[in-house]
């Protein structure tokens, strides 16, 4: 019996004891857990640095995603899915932003990859005075082409790119602008292509702050042709090739496009010869007097004698001469 006494009386002691032991163990594990939870994240380097995902680049999505340039971007995107977003360094130390859906993948990078060069192609005629950043937005089908364009129906279905802003007094700084490629600009543009039609829109973003609504066609997007194919290496011919082919059959235009021609079928022919038009003044005169004449005739809407009197200040020559010369210099390049 004494012998079974002590036995109990063992494993009593022991069971006590693994009692204490479990509830001391409990204790030290809370304890430990809650000074881990008080300790600053500063102090816990390796516990992050075990994660899998990159903290860097989350951090620089959710920067992407708080730019405020995106705010009405987003509105027009989310319907039609998930969102993507490149950031891109540019001009003045800035950075712009290339934005889409994933189907868009290959057009968001062709166009991150041209956006530094199209800045400093752009700032390199206009100059520095102007943001030297940019939205670049590729959409995924008609209808968020035309939402992000603000055009409703009224936007061609041949229309490959367009930019936009907020309605603005002239003078003062735009703002809501950004570019944005139709669903297909990909597929019916190659990479050159790409680059000068983002070379062209982001012409007009740097200059719309100079620029009033209804200020000569001829002057306004031939100004943005004339950024978007110089210093490339295109000639005559790759730029203008309908008008060389009616120079050569002795069909010289009479005169500086009208308006009414940079839509329908005359367009064409019409954005080629308004880059014609700058492409001659830059030639005969210097690109400065072309930046200053651009200035100058897109601050209003011009008739035929603001537009004699401007180019008589600018560069010293009436209309009426300036047209002949253009004409004379078309036949010269297409002969």
């Amino acid at each position: 019996m004494s012998s079974l006494r002590q036995a109990r009386a063992w494993l009593f002691v022991r069971r006590r004891f693994q009692f204490v032991a479990t509830v001391a163990m409990v204790a030290v594990l809370t304890g430990t857990c809650a000074a881990l939870l008080m300790v600053p994240n500063s102090v816990l380097p390796k516990l992050r640095a075990a994660q899998p995902t990159s903290i860097g680049s989350l951090a620089r999505a959710a920067a992407a995603d708080d730019d405020p340039r995106l705010t009405a971007v987003r509105r027009s995107l989310e319907p039609f899915g998930q969102i993507v977003t490149e950031r891109v360094p540019t001009g003045n130390s800035q950075e712009s932003l290339v934005v889409g859906h994933p189907a868009q993948r290959a057009e968001i990078d062709t166009l991150a990859a041209e956006l530094g060069a199209a800045t400093t192609a752009v700032t390199g005629v206009w100059g520095p005075g102007w943001a030297q950043s940019a939205v670049v937005v590729v959409s995924s089908n008609p209808s968020e082409f035309a939402a992000l364009v603000r055009a409703g129906a009224t936007m061609p279905a041949d229309v490959a790119a367009a930019s936009v802003a907020d309605p603005f007094v002239p003078g003062t700084q735009p703002t809501g602008q950004r570019v944005v490629f139709s669903s297909d600009a990909g597929r019916r543009l190659d990479a050159d292509g790409l680059r000068t039609l983002l070379r062209h829109e982001l012409t007009h973003v740097a200059t719309r702050a100079q620029t009033v609504d209804g200020a000569p066609q001829w002057m306004v997007e031939g100004f943005a042709e004339f950024i978007a194919h110089r210093g490339q290496g295109h000639h005559f011919t790759d730029i203008a090739p309908t008008v060389a082919t009616r120079v050569r059959a002795g069909d010289i235009p009479r005169d500086l496009p009208a308006d009414a021609e940079f839509s329908g079928t005359a367009a064409v022919a019409a954005y080629e010869q308004a880059w014609s038009v700058c492409a001659f003044v830059a030639d005969k005169f210097d690109e400065p007097r072309l930046v200053e004449l651009y200035r100058r005739i897109a601050a209003g809407k011009q008739d035929l004698g603001s537009e004699d009197r401007i180019m008589r200040e600018v560069l010293g020559t009436s209309r009426g001469d300036l047209v002949a010369d253009w004409r004379g210099w078309l036949s010269a390049r297409t002969a």
